[in-house]
């Protein structure tokens, strides 16, 4: 049985208030990351942005007027991925992504497993995803 996470009404209020198509970007890649982060994970508001930790913040997302932002919250996994980043623009603690394609579910799942792995807890989620629920 799976369960079904709503996101938190601070999340909800920041996807709602991004212009599209960063809006439907975010959506998209919150979607792909409550399937990816550790079932401890929680979902939450950190520095401002959409984010999900355990112990300690494992990924965020943003969207600015021209990109949006992936943030594994450790410049280490930017620099340990950088060849798989090649395409993308980065800087210390971000990587910036076009808001009409976002960022591919594989690169995704690697940034997080490399984000897990370094923060040494949690596993990944079983086969029975968490469904997504509220506007799209």
């Amino acid at each position: 049985m799976s369960k079904v996470r709503v996101a938190p009404a601070e999340v909800e209020a920041y996807l709602a208030g991004v212009a599209e198509p960063g809006q439907g970007t975010l959506r998209r890649l919150r979607a792909m990351l409550l399937e990816v982060v550790p079932e401890d994970a929680v979902e939450c508001m950190s520095y401002g942005v959409p984010a999900f930790r355990t112990t300690q913040s494992i990924a965020g997302n943003a969207a600015a007027k021209k990109h949006g932002s992936y943030y594994p919250m450790s410049g280490r996994v930017i620099s340990r991925l950088a060849s798989e980043l090649a395409g993308y623009e980065t800087t210390k603690g971000a990587i910036h992504f076009g808001l009409e394609k976002g960022l591919p579910r594989e690169l995704v799942e690697r940034l997080v497993a490399e984000r897990v792995g370094e923060m040494g807890v949690g596993k990944k989620k079983s086969s029975s995803r968490d469904q997504v629920t509220g506007p799209s």
